[in-house]
């Protein structure tokens, strides 16, 4: 939040030659007073900002000197140095401006002196300069002249020859040097840049300089200058190797010399046009044109030269007013035409964003001719014109495009299109909203899918020229469709930008209309309703997407909506938080009115509409309410909350007491959000707050100043400057306390990242105090010698963030903080950090590299290390000092770890399996770069020491390579060692060794290992030993302990260890600075070792087989080829280049002795080349990537040659790498149509690795060019784009996908019979069924879908059901929504009568599919509720009649019958509404009979003849019954309650031997009855459903498909157990109390999803008896016990999510029962045994298990005898604060059961961990074999200590305030014993533990360090209930006092808020 400094302007001092010096020393003045000791002083200064004083006293001194009126030579010489002096200064140096700038002002008397003075330097210049790398600056003088400087510019009009005879020598110079150097970048970057300045000075001397007037002397030098400048611009203009900016200036300087040269000027549009049409006719023209222009002359001039003319064209000539004339609105028209043609032949992106401008900058043009032009012109640009027809198409196609700048030139052209349109309607004067044009535009925007971006920015174009109130008229829900989609991220932006125009109009509008202020209820109606109900209705994206776009702007343009949008929330808030209406507090997702409310507030707030969150606080909402905020279920209510907190517009706004306290709140409970998202938003929102507060505590410093003067009258405080710092103080102080309590003993991941990260931001914003700065408070003084040792323990997890974050803090703290730490104990650090190198655990030597680097930036290394340093340390200041030190450290920790891994590498040379297991060596360097990454590598003192460091760095590591990568480098890396046991597996194992022939030449790795016990590792005796079978002991690890060595410990050292190297390798060479020669003082690598460095990159990524290995290789290796590309050694510069060649050309040759890997998607072949290209300036004409693109497409093509098929995998791999590489942008776009070619005609190949790498190129293409799959719908609008936009942007790809389909369409089905594949088809129909024709799509388009559809069709006849099924829905897309019933009916035609005796079921089936597919898409789309819909339905139906024979077994094939059943269905669906006449469509056509006869003649009715053996039966059975069921429902909402007449029974479905049949039946009934119980349906149950209990339980006894069981138990859970468990007797013959034991006999033994149902309806027949009579009540009694083990045992981490679900979900409906009835029906142990389980559950990992938990939570706090107990009964709360009062319940259910004493030994019991086997500790202390791939079941959400703390808490206060009795010392003596004796065995563990547990033993230290803290809060209640403590018992030693935590408990006196 602080004020950001500007950056300071480098003046550059100037100077004059010696000569100048001397001649200005004999001129100057005794008295100092004349021009020359002005200037003497000038150049004598150093400082060029001084300099500029003296100049601006130039001119004044010069006028006194006028009034003499003689110019003397003093003053001659003077102006004379000072020519001098200005062309010396570089063009961007502020002194060349300002002198400019003064010598405008010089006295006319002096301008002839000045102007020879001027003209004769700059004369000089032009002569002398003949260097080409010099002549830049005379062009940039040249330049400078003509800019604002009115002496330079008569200079250049006096030299007009010579300048122009100097570009145009300088020019060809260039571009000379230039083809020369091709290839060397840097150089050639610079000479573009020369050339391009050059055009453009040339351009701006026509166009500044009145010398060209006199042109028309056509032998004049000037002409002659003139002539050779235009054909060297005309040479640049079709020079395709240059840059497309010089291109681009060429083509201006093309039109503007034509433009001054050629006479007469009347002429010149029209010998434009020809030159823009390619009709030049030779005779015509003049010859000194057509010598200059030739190549521009002649038919064959390449499209970019001619898009730069036409952009000269637009730019250059006079458009203003039509000045033109007839002649020059031609130009116009021909110039637009010229844009079309090559709109549609341009691909290159570059291109593409050039023609979009110079369409931008044609409309601009036609605007400007509008204003004054013809009747004829207006009328061919008006909106029904051909011209403007084809820019709306160029918007439709282009508004998708991936560039952002092209899509926002569309923008511009649509909005100058409708300006056309009203200067071409001007003269009619017609209502521009009510013209046809704009109407039908605005409809046909309407119209189109909200997905499209482009309809956002046209509709916004709209609203400005028509206003809003015509688009209202037409679509009045506008703003509750755009708030719909705004749950899509990328397409929030542009439709909040739309929302804003449209209500911005809209107000404007209203207020313009309006009499009085009732306009706005209309306007809020309008636009703020909506947005109410999405922010407390929508879903999550949604609402935040328009809380963070829409919101704001609303309230900016309105802000007096904020209290009408409060007084609305705050009412439907207070509704919903009553105590009556708490069961429908809505579904976690909801966040309510309480949120939207905390939305609005926050929003305000930080816009600046609230004045301060305490007064919105006291006039808008309670500050409860704010409390409920911050802990609420919801995550994005508990940040708006926050927000609403510590946001403020102003920085400096006064942080009140109140909002300290509710930040302290949020603080204790929210630190351990699991969402990544939520973590940041709270850590950024608290850096906001921590800023406010240092801000204003700078303001509160300076009023405590003051007040000692006078006492302001500002009402920024209501109190003392000096009590608000001490609150500051006391709040900063509370907060760290908090945080570093929060880094207690196996907190979790999200916990300490939190903690961590916010205290690196109080470290930041509160920094040491530098001069005279105060600063309110210091991190530092709240950190002692434990908070130390916290924060150095926080480097030890395994997770890297939590590290880096530690280690950050650390560093930011003073390094007096290292003496906290004694020296043996920094010895043991560094010991640690070396054993943690070499750790089997890839995390243990990212906490070594974090601890060394931490010891080398504190100065704390151990004195011993000295001696690895050979020079002195080198004497420096106070700044420089501490980097010496660093640098000298790190030399000595790189010295001992290159030492210990020379070493190592040495002894895996003799062993690799000994390295694996006790010293993989990836740990040491990984340390190694870790130390060089933090060093500043380019400024060195110790060069001399460094320069063996790096060569000895260098070999190590090709050594440790050498030795890992036959591992990597084999065929099969992952399993190159057997992990058997037995010899006869060895052998197995030996000859499959032989058969892969890994490419090896190291006999160890050709033989099979055994794995027996042994005393030593010898692998020479043990090959003596068993002939031919090499065998292997178990490894001695660390400490002597023996370990298996597995296939995969082997592997992960290997490839870590290639990663390693790689990544120091790459860092390497991008740090440290290059030697050019050995011998340079200045660089530590040469260039050699750079070669040597690229070689090893090049070998392990086009030879290893390890994704791990090479993907990382890759990373190093795109290091070393960024640094090439912009390294001035060539050679070194050209190495890319040398390894692309040589790459491809082994690619291509494919020689079988090639180590190159054709498997494995070719490996690190692609990531090669790759970063080969990638790497390749962008700037530049990318000729590596066209060539090496070019290659591969013609590899991957299709060949005869067999010897084709490597190279043709290779080139497909590479290909899809290069097209998923978003580095190259748009770049790679113009090869996406080859590319395509290429995976399609790759598909049909007979090879299998052919078409497996062609398959994964297409799916890469689809992502490509449609974008990634954001969505579970494979078809999503989003991921398609319209055939017209698909076809322009790939063109090439139209004639072939045609070709393709008709190809396969022709041969799909033949007569014999014959099967035909045809693999491509099923990609060709993927791509077609992407595409989607658009409204906006023009008729007479070239590229039109049409031809595709007859094709399409006929694949629907193909033999394969998945082709006919993928045909089905290409061809959807293809066919507009209103031409869909006419297909529709087309189809339907096609199909056999009954009477037909030849067809096919192939054909039958895919033209059904069509029309389902159609019908479908038709039923879907907006038209749904028209008449025009259901019309043409009926329509539709009728034709369907017409074949009924299909669904009838007249039709022998059940799969084409299905289908025609599954088109009634739909059309059931659709159609089974009243219609006018009241009488449903469908029984006015008589459809049901039909309906009802197909059900009676089928299946359902007879009986099934069939077996499971039948083609189609499962699918023939399901649309059937769906299509029955439709019949039954139709049948019971006409006839009511006589609904006897239904074709079938629901009885009967579900009696059906087809599980099929019942388990859809049973859905459609599970789904009425679930609304019915919900209360969402309409009418409740239908007669037709009432009295099936009886059913039901008959079925579930005798249901034997797991599925239809789970289905059944879901139905009786929903129904009434009053309406059904009577019958229980009668239909199943068992009593209640039997049913109730047989649902829980199912609960203990069916599967997981069968026992969850069971459990909840046991539970709720439980909760039936509970609440009627006691008879019943006690009839269970004896059952309860079984249930309560149920619920018990379903609350296991171990079990599936749903079994816990179900068990939240019972606890939850059982709650008032057992957990909260004031009169227990459990016993206590049970009752406490349930309670547990809901503890267990609030702590589970799974979020949606703690909100199923939570929600048991609220229901147990908000019964009449426990509302009291806590401040948030009926507050919808989070599970971090459940958990706290949960146990706050019942601690005072425990005080009202009265069953303290024997309540308290078992919450006791939970606080030590009764149950939890400390054994397992003792194991893992002294266990020391560890397994690198070993699972254990792991909660990363839980915190043993926080359940902990909060238990103390509350039995503390408890225990405090009870009025119990005594307990006997027996009941309590077994937890007094229990607790010292662990407490004696944890002392004896800490002992045996080594010095530095913390780093070595983590986990051990942790686990024992959580046991301690238990032990010793059971110790000290038992204490203080023995009387021996009093209640200040001391803290806990890793927990806050019970008193510091916030008092979430109130007195039972008390009422809750």
């Amino acid at each position: 939040m602080g004020v950001k400094k500007k950056k300071e302007t480098q003046v550059t001092s100037l100077t004059v030659c010696h000569q100048d010096l001397e001649t200005l020393r004999s001129l100057a003045d005794v008295e100092g007073k004349n021009l020359a000791s002005l200037l003497l002083h000038c150049v004598q200064l150093t400082d060029g900002v001084s300099q500029i004083h003296y100049v601006k006293q130039i001119v004044p001194l010069l006028e006194k000197a006028n009034k003499n009126g003689k110019c003397d030579p003093t003053i001659r010489s003077c102006l004379d140095i000072l020519a001098g002096i200005y062309l010396s200064l570089n063009l961007k140096n502020p002194l060349k401006k300002v002198l400019a700038s003064s010598l405008n002002d010089l006295p006319e008397f002096f301008l002839t002196e000045a102007t020879q003075s001027f003209t004769s330097r700059l004369q000089e210049e032009l002569n002398t300069t003949t260097d080409l790398y010099s002549c830049r600056k005379v062009i940039d003088n040249i330049s400078s002249c003509m800019e604002n400087f009115d002496l330079g510019r008569s200079s250049v009009n006096n030299l007009l020859e010579n300048v122009l005879h100097y570009l145009q020598k300088s020019l060809i110079e260039i571009s000379e040097e230039n083809r020369k150097l091709a290839g060397n970048h840097i150089v050639q970057t610079q000479l573009m840049n020369d050339l391009l300045v050059g055009i453009r000075v040339s351009v701006m001397l026509v166009q500044k300089v009145q010398g060209f007037q006199r042109l028309h002397l056509k032998s004049s030098p000037t002409w002659q200058s003139m002539c050779g400048l235009l054909s060297i611009f005309t040479k640049f203009l079709s020079d395709d190797d240059l840059l497309q900016t010089i291109q681009s200036t060429s083509g201006l300087a093309v039109i503007l010399f034509i433009k001054a040269m050629f006479h007469p000027p009347e002429k010149i549009p029209d010998l434009i046009s020809s030159l823009l049409l390619r009709s030049v006719d030779h005779t015509s023209i003049p010859e000194w044109l057509l010598n200059c222009c030739r190549s521009l002359c002649c038919a064959d001039v390449s499209q970019s030269a001619l898009l730069f003319l036409c952009q000269g064209t637009l730019t250059m000539l006079d458009w203003q007013d039509g000045r033109m004339g007839p002649s020059g609105e031609a130009l116009l028209l021909d110039t637009v035409r010229v844009l079309f043609t090559l709109s549609s032949q341009i691909k290159e992106s570059t291109l593409e964003m050039f023609l979009s401008r110079i369409l931008a900058s044609w409309t601009n043009s036609a605007i400007q001719v509008l204003e004054s032009s013809s009747p004829s012109l207006k009328d061919r640009l008006n909106g029904n014109s051909d011209v403007v027809r084809r820019l709306l198409e160029y918007v439709y196609t282009h508004w998708e495009h991936p560039l952002d700048a092209l899509r926002h030139q569309t923008k511009t052209i649509f909005r100058n299109i409708l300006q056309m349109h009203q200067l071409a309607l001007e003269e009619s004067g017609s209502d521009l909203a009510a013209d046809g044009f704009i109407f039908q535009l605005t409809e046909s925007l309407l119209r189109l899918e909200w997905h499209s971006k482009g309809k956002y920015t046209c509709l916004c174009c709209l609203v400005d020229y028509i206003g809003i109130e015509h688009i209202l008229a037409l679509a009045k829900t506008i703003p509750s469709q755009i708030l719909e989609v705004m749950g899509d991220q990328s397409l929030v932006p542009y439709a909040s930008d739309l929302l804003e125009t449209m209500f911005k109009s809209h107000k404007s509008c209203l207020k313009s209309q309006a009499v009085d202020s009732t306009w706005i209820d209309k306007w809020h109606e309008t636009w703020v309703s909506p947005l109410l109900f999405i922010l407390c209705e929508g879903n999550l994206d949604q609402k935040s997407y328009v809380i963070d776009y829409y919101l704001p702007k609303l309230l900016n343009c309105n802000p007096e909506s904020l209290s009408y949008m409060v007084k609305i929330l705050q009412t439907s808030a207070d509704a919903k938080t009553g105590q009556e209406s708490f069961p429908s507090l809505g579904s976690y997702d909801s966040r309510g009115a309480l949120g939207a409310l905390m939305a609005c507030l926050r929003t305000a707030r930080a816009h600046g509409h609230l004045q301060s969150a305490t007064d919105a606080w006291r006039d808008l909402v309670s500050s409860a309410r704010i409390k409920q905020g911050l802990i609420h279920q919801h995550c994005q209510v508990r940040i708006d909350t926050l927000g609403l907190l510590c946001e403020s517009n102003r920085s400096t706004e006064i942080v009140s007491t109140e909002e300290m306290e509710c930040i302290q709140f949020f603080i204790t409970y929210n630190l351990n959000s699991q969402s990544p998202g939520v973590r940041q938003q709270i850590c950024s929102l608290l850096k906001k707050l921590f800023c406010r507060i240092q801000e204003s505590s700078q303001v509160l410093y300076k009023l405590e100043q003051s007040k000692s003067k006078h006492e302001p009258e500002n009402e920024l405080t209501r109190q003392h400057p000096s009590v608000s710092l001490q609150q500051y103080k006391n709040f900063m102080s509370s907060i760290c306390n908090s945080l570093f309590e929060a880094l207690f003993p196996g907190s979790s991941y999200p916990t300490r990242f939190s903690a961590l990260t916010i205290l690196g931001s109080i470290a930041e914003v509160f920094p040491v105090p530098e001069g005279r700065v105060q600063t309110v408070y210091q991190l530092s003084h709240d950190i002692d010698v434990g908070r130390f040792q916290t924060l150095m323990e926080c480097l030890t997890g395994t997770f890297e963030d939590v590290k880096i974050l530690a280690f950050d803090l650390l560093m930011k703290l003073p390094k007096t903080f290292v003496q906290f730490q004694d020296s043996e104990k920094l010895q043991g650090l560094f010991q640690a950090a070396l054993e943690l190198s070499t750790s089997t655990k890839p995390y243990d030597c990212v906490t070594a590299s974090y601890l060394l680097n931490f010891l080398i930036w504190q100065n704390a290394l151990p004195s011993s290390l000295s001696a690895y340093l050979k020079t002195q340390r080198v004497a420096c200041g106070d700044g420089d000092k501490s980097a010496a030190l660093v640098e000298s450290n790190t030399l000595i920790v790189i010295k001992c770890l290159l030492e210990n891994l020379e070493e190592e590498v040495s002894r895996a040379e003799n062993s690799l399996l000994q390295a694996a297991a006790s010293f993989p060596m990836y740990g040491r360097v990984h340390c190694i770069t870790g130390a060089l990454r933090k060093l500043a590598l380019n400024s060195l003192q110790l060069v001399s020491e460094w320069r063996p460091v790096v060569e000895k760095l260098l070999v190590t590591s090709y050594r440790l390579s050498a030795v890992v990568s036959p591992v990597i480098q084999s065929s099969s890396p992952e399993g190159l060692i057997p992990m058997d046991t037995d010899a006869e597996s060895a052998s197995r194992l030996q000859t499959i060794l032989n058969e892969i022939q890994p490419r090896d030449t190291n006999d160890y790795f050709n033989r099979a290992k055994i794995l027996k016990e042994c005393d030593s590792f010898d692998l020479e005796d043990l090959s003596a030993s068993v002939p031919n079978i090499d065998t292997s002991a178990e490894i001695k690890g660390k400490e002597g302990k023996t370990c298996d060595v597995t296939a995969q410990m082997v592997l992960v050292c290997c490839w870590r260890s290639m990663k390693e190297v790689a990544l120091l390798l790459g860092s390497l060479c991008q740090l440290l600075p290059m030697r050019s020669v050995p011998e340079s003082p200045d660089g530590l690598l040469t260039v050699e070792q750079v070669k040597e460095i690229g070689d090893y990159f090049k070998q392990h990524l086009l030879q290893s087989r390890h994704r791990g290995a090479f993907e990382l290789a890759y990373t190093g290796f795109v290091k070393l080829t960024e640094i090439l590309n912009r390294c001035p050694n060539l050679s070194l510069q050209k190495l890319p280049e040398e390894w692309l060649w040589n790459v491809l050309e082994e690619i291509r040759c494919s020689d079988p002795s090639s180590k190159l890997c054709a498997t494995r998607r070719s490996a690190g072949i692609p990531f090669y080349i790759q970063a080969l290209l990638a790497s390749e300036p962008k700037k530049g004409k990318m000729d590596l990537l066209k060539i090496t693109m070019k290659e591969l497409i013609s590899l991957a093509g299709p060949t005869d040659d067999s010897q084709s098929t490597v190279p043709k995998v290779h080139a497909l791999n590479i290909l899809r790498a290069l097209f998923r590489d978003t580095r190259l942008g748009e770049i790679i776009i113009p090869y996406i149509a080859d590319g395509a070619k290429a995976a399609i005609l790759g598909f049909t190949s007979p090879v299998w690795a052919v078409r497996n790498s062609s398959t994964l190129l297409f799916s890469t293409l689809i992502t490509r060019i449609f974008g990634v799959k954001r969505g579970k719908d494979e078809l999503s609008k989003k991921n398609r784009m319209t055939g017209s936009e698909f076809f322009s942007r790939f063109p090439e790809l139209y004639p072939f996908l045609l070709k393709q389909l008709e190809t396969v369409a022709n041969t799909v089905d033949s007569d014999t019979g014959e099967l035909n594949h045809h693999p491509s088809m099923f990609l060709l129909l993927l791509v077609l069924g992407r595409l989607y024709p658009s409204p906006m799509d023009g008729t007479c388009s070239a590229l039109s879908m049409a031809p595709f559809i007859p094709f399409i069709m006929r694949c629907g006849c193909s033999p394969v059901y998945r082709s006919r099924e993928m045909a089905a829905r290409a061809l959807v897309p293809f066919v507009m929504m209103d031409e869909i019933p006419d297909t529709i009916r087309t189809l339907l035609a096609k199909l056999p009568d009954c009477t037909d005796r030849c067809f096919r079921q192939n054909h039958i089936h895919g033209t059904l599919l069509q029309v389902f597919h159609l019908l479908q898409a038709f039923s879907d789309s907006k038209y749904r509720m028209n008449t025009y819909f259901q019309q043409e339905l009926a329509d539709v139906a009728v034709c369907t009649k017409a074949k009924i024979w299909l669904a009838k077994r007249q039709n022998p094939c059940l799969v084409t019958r299905a289908v025609y059943i599954d088109i009634l269905f739909l059309l059931t669906c659709c159609l089974d509404k009243p219609s006018k006449d009241n009488q449903p469509v469908l029984e006015h056509l008589g459809f049901w009979e039909e309906v009802r006869r197909i059900i009676l003649e089928s299946e359902l009715i007879t009986g099934f003849p069939y077996t499971f053996t039948v083609p189609g039966l499962p699918q023939y059975l399901q649309s059937l019954s769906k299509l029955a069921i439709a019949a039954v429902w139709a049948v019971a909402a006409q006839a009511g309650e006589q609904a006897r007449d239904v074709p079938i029974s629901f009885s009967r479905l579900l009696e059906s031997s087809f599980p099929e049949v019942r388990l859809l039946t049973l859905e459609a009934l599970l789904e009425r009855f679930s609304a019915a119980a919900s209360g969402l349906g309409e009418k409740g149950l239908p007669p037709l459903l009432w009295n099936m209990g009886g059913t039901f339980l008959i079925l579930a006894m005798k249901e034997s498909h797991p599925e239809c069981l789970c289905k059944i138990l879901k139905i009786l859970h929903c129904m009434d157990p009053s309406e059904w468990l009577p019958q229980t007797e009668r239909c199943v013959h068992l009593t209640p109390k039997e049913f109730l034991i047989w649902t829980m006999d199912i609960a203990s033994n069916e599967r997981s999803e069968i026992q969850s149902e069971a459990l909840r309806l046991a539970s709720k027949v439980i909760a039936h008896h509970m609440q009627t009579c006691e008879e019943t009540r006690d009839l269970v009694a004896p059952n309860l016990k079984q249930w309560v083990q149920l619920v018990l045992s379903s609350c296991g981490d171990h079990l599936p999510t749903e079994s816990r679900l179900a068990a939240a979900e019972v606890l939850t409906s059982t709650a008032p029962f057992f957990l909260t009835n004031p009169h227990p029906i459990l016993g206590l142990q049970d009752t406490l045994a349930l309670w547990k389980r809901v503890l267990t559950l609030l702590q589970s990992e799974e979020q949606v298990i703690r909100d199923a938990a939570t929600e048991t939570v609220m229901t147990a706090m908000s019964q009449e005898n426990t509302c009291q107990s806590t401040e948030f009964a009926f507050c919808r709360v989070d599970a971090s604060i459940a958990l706290d009062l949960a146990l706050a319940v019942l601690c005072d259910l425990l005080q009202q059961w009265d069953q303290l004493a024997p309540g308290l030994p078992v919450l006791l019991g939970w606080l030590l961990g009764e149950g939890d086997d400390l054994t397992a500790c003792v194991e893992s202390v002294h266990q020391v074999e560890d397994y690198l791939f070993e699972k254990t079941e792991v909660n990363f959400w839980a915190e043993t200590l926080i359940f902990m703390k909060y238990l103390y808490k509350h039995l503390f206060r408890l225990l405090s305030k009870s009025s119990w009795r005594p307990l006997s010392p027996e009941r309590l003596c077994h937890l007094q014993r229990t607790a010292s004796e662990q407490c004696h065995l944890l002392s004896q563990l800490f002992r045996e533990l080594p010095p530095t547990a913390e780093f070595l033993k983590t986990v051990e230290f942790t686990r024992l360090r959580i046991r301690e803290e238990r032990a010793l809060a059971c110790l000290r209640l038992l204490a203080f209930l023995e009387g021996k403590e009093g209640e200040d018992t001391p803290v806990l030693r890793a927990l806050d006092s019970p008193a510091a935590v916030n008092q979430l408990t109130l007195p039972r006196t008390e009422t809750a808020c």
